[in-house]
C-alpha cells in the first residue's frame, strides 16, 4: 500500500513539473504594469506590421470593487500588448476610447475618487500609461452627469466628449474600427 501511495504522489509529482514547464509567463510589451498577455509563436493568424490600426474602443466596463482596475480598461491594455506581441507598429496604432458607464468612475482625480468611495483610485496609473502609450481618453458627458461626476472631478489624462455615441459615431465614420470592452 506504502508502495502506491508512493508512486501516485511520484506519478502526481511529475505531472504537476510538466504543466509547470510548459506554463508561459505574462507579458507586458507596451503597457507595462497591466494587461499582461501570452505570446502564441505559432500563431498563423497575426497582427499586419503594415497596417495603420485605427480602433475606437467602447470602454462601459467598470471595476467590481471600488478598489480593483477597471475591467474594460485593462481590456484596452491587453488589446495594445496583443498587437505588439502580434506584429502591429506600435506607431501606426490610433487608439480612442469612450468611457461611460460603470467604468465612468475609472477616470476621477483621486482625491474625489478617496471621497466617494473610500480608497485611492487604482485606474489612474494605468490611464497614465494609456496616455503615454498614444492612446486618447474620452468620457461620456451624459454618463459624468447622471452619475453625479463633475467634470473638476476628471483627471486631467481624460478628454470630456459629448456623449459616447457621438464619440463613436464620429470615429466610425472616420474608418475606426469598433470593439466593446
Amino acid at each position: 500500500m506504502n508502495f502506491r501511495i508512493m508512486r501516485l504522489f511520484t506519478m502526481g509529482l511529475l505531472w504537476l513539473l510538466t504543466l509547470a514547464s510548459h506554463a508561459q509567463k505574462r507579458v507586458n510589451p507596451v503597457i507595462k504594469n497591466y494587461g499582461g498577455i501570452y505570446e502564441i509563436p505559432d500563431a498563423t493568424v497575426v497582427a499586419d506590421g503594415e497596417v495603420e490600426y485605427k480602433i475606437v474602443v467602447d470602454v462601459v466596463t467598470g471595476a467590481e470593487n471600488s478598489d480593483e482596475v477597471a475591467w474594460g480598461l485593462n481590456n484596452v491594455a491587453r488589446m495594445l500588448n496583443l498587437h505588439a506581441v502580434s506584429g502591429a507598429d506600435m506607431n501606426r496604432m490610433k487608439v480612442v476610447l469612450a468611457i461611460h458607464g460603470s467604468a465612468t468612475y475609472a477616470v476621477m482625480e483621486n482625491r474625489y475618487f478617496k471621497k466617494r468611495f473610500g480608497v485611492d483610485n487604482p485606474n489612474l496609473p494605468l490611464i497614465r500609461e494609456l496616455k503615454k502609450a498614444g492612446v486618447q481618453l474620452t468620457v461620456c458627458g451624459q454618463s459624468l452627469i447622471s452619475r453625479d461626476v463633475p467634470v473638476k472631478n476628471v483627471t486631467e489624462e481624460v478628454e470630456i466628449a459629448t456623449s459616447m455615441l457621438t464619440t463613436v459615431t464620429t470615429y466610425q465614420l472616420r474608418d475606426y474600427a469598433l470593439l466593446k470592452f
